[in-house]
């Protein structure tokens, strides 16, 4: 079974109540509908020959008639909920496990790709309950329909039965054929978002180069294949519809003839006649599942894309606490594509700077110290235990990161400051020693105010998120190009105040600026990818390929 099969079945399962109501109000409605031909054929013997339960056989016939009624309407709002339900517990799972991978599932799939997986594929597959449920509840009927016609008499099945296997061999293949088609067009509609969403961060500089409609034209652009898998599946859907409504009418009018020569043989009566008729439509039934089929292949290849998201491999936690330590930081035989650090210890306590030319490997040695991500070979340690055997929740506690581009998550500045953390009292300090205590106290709320309606300057942001690294970390604090869009006064404060407040724990620091690597104790030289040199800057600063780092050339 195909992992996107495999889902779609624990969508199915794991549904909660509602796919249960779904399946009562389902088989009920379907037995009720099943109940009504025989009941209705009882009610036309008892009035074509005036017997006295006449009427008790058409009172019969009303409340099956209710009862199909009432499982129709608590059908369509168990439908609902169990949709609701699904694609909630789905949504959840994905946004889950996409946060948990963090960048090597961004590696793997584009921003927009994401987008569309975790919120239209998810809905599509959580239709899934509906659709098995749907094909079930008009199945019911059709083997229902097929006893009953054998217990009137085994010919009539038999020309049920012919008629019904051509149709199961149409929707065979349209099931089939409809999730491949279903597939290339959800496809093409991640490949528009992704497009769409690299649009939108770059606004600013489409706006200023003045390419809107060239741009738009590129978003755009794979319409015309998404149009293409759209009329294919129409089409499909067309010739399905046709081919089965072919078969239907033959189908009944067999049932109806073999009936005639059984009623004109005496074999069968009035009544009995009318019921095979009822449940031949009731058997042909089965033709207009094509919707149920179409929206089972739509979550069945919606579900494939959500396994190819969840394959992505999410690096394994351990149930291992930090010992005392003060933030030693070890690289053991550690590659990664694109870096090879081998052997390299960051005593704890201090300050390193990761220095380099651009794409040398900077972010990605300080992305496998603070583990996100993992290495090809080798391992990292903090405080002589490996990043991998830590606990989720001591690895986290442990470490924190800054970045050139923050992302601010909360509703207000200091929920954004204190992120994850039980208790928020270290808020101002933190903000203090980012320098973005100032500006927040000058805010209408202060650290009240919300984040959303707060414009922010891009120096403002970094400071904000100096401030969320600050306030966590307890063994090691990362920080990425964290204060590229601060000015020089700010950043040369800040610079002190990571230098001087170390709160006993190590600082790692991808540094571009030659003040950031002086104040550091030890500074990391990345060249190709490869750790060239280790030491302090002053002997370092003796190297004048190392002076070019920093665009100081020999005179």
């Amino acid at each position: 079974m195909r992992a996107g099969d495999r889902l779609v079945v624990e969508t199915v399962r794991r549904g909660g109540p509602w796919p249960g109501v779904l399946a009562v109000t389902t088989l009920a409605g379907a037995a009720g509908e099943l109940a009504l031909p025989y009941v209705m054929g009882r009610a036309v013997d008892a009035l074509v020959t005036a017997q006295p339960g006449a009427v008790s056989w058409l009172i019969g016939c009303a409340g099956v008639t209710a009862v199909v009624a009432l499982c129709e309407s608590f059908g369509v709002w168990a439908r609902g909920a169990s949709g609701a339900h699904a694609a909630a517990r789905l949504r959840r799972g994905i946004l889950r496990h996409v946060l948990g991978v963090g960048q090597a599932m961004t590696r793997r799939f584009p921003a927009g790709e994401l987008v569309t997986r975790a919120g239209l594929n998810a809905e599509e597959t959580a239709r899934a309950p509906e659709a098995v449920a749907g094909t079930l509840g008009l199945l019911v009927p059709t083997l229902g329909a097929l006893v009953a016609l054998t217990l009137i008499d085994p010919l009539l099945t038999l020309a049920l039965g012919v008629g019904l296997v051509l149709i199961l061999l149409v929707l065979r293949s349209f099931l089939r054929v409809t999730t491949t088609m279903a597939g290339d067009y959800q496809q093409v509609q991640g490949e528009i978002a992704a497009r769409l969403l690299d649009a939108l961060e770059g606004a600013r500089t489409i706006a200023s180069a003045g390419t809107g409609a060239e741009e738009a034209r590129r978003i755009l652009g794979p319409l015309p294949r998404l149009r293409a898998h759209g009329l294919r599946m129409w089409r499909a859907n067309a010739t399905a519809g046709v081919q089965a409504g072919l078969v239907v009418p033959l189908l009944e009018v067999a049932v109806l003839a073999v009936g005639g020569f059984l009623l004109a043989a005496g074999e069968l009566t009035v009544g009995e006649l009318y019921a095979a008729a009822r449940y031949a439509v009731l058997g042909a039934a089965l033709s207009t599942s094509l919707g149920y089929l179409g929206g089972l292949a739509r979550a069945r290849s919606a579900a494939g894309r959500l396994a190819d998201v969840l394959a992505v491999p999410s690096g394994p936690h351990g149930g291992r606490a930090l010992p005392a330590g003060s933030g030693t930081v070890e690289f053991r035989g550690v590659s990664a594509p694109g870096l090879s650090v081998g052997d390299l210890v960051i005593p704890g306590g201090t300050v390193t700077a990761v220095v380099g030319r651009s794409g040398s490997g900077k972010s990605l040695l300080s992305a496998l110290a603070a583990r996100l991500a993992e290495p090809d070979r080798g391992t990292v340690l903090l405080d002589g235990v490996p990043l991998a055997e830590l606990d989720r929740a001591a690895l986290r506690r442990a470490v924190s990161c800054a970045f050139e581009r923050p992302v601010l998550v909360g509703d207000t500045i200091g929920e954004a400051i204190g992120l994850g953390l039980d208790d928020d009292s270290g808020v101002p300090a933190a903000a203090r020693a980012a320098r973005a205590d100032t500006f927040i106290r000058r805010l209408p709320d202060g650290y009240a105010t919300s984040l959303a309606l707060t414009p922010l300057s891009g120096g403002e942001r970094q400071r904000i998120g100096l401030a969320r690294a600050f306030a966590r970390g307890e063994r090691l604090l990362v920080l990425d190009d964290a204060t590229s869009s601060l000015d020089t006064i700010t950043e040369r404060q800040v610079g002190r105040a990571l230098t001087a407040e170390s709160h006993g724990r190590t600082r790692l620091v991808v540094a571009h600026r030659l003040a950031t690597a002086a104040r550091a104790d030890l500074v990391v030289w990345l060249e190709d990818g490869v750790v060239r040199a280790q030491g302090p800057h002053h002997e370092l600063w003796a190297d004048p390929c190392y002076r070019a780092v920093f665009g100081v050339e020999e005179s």
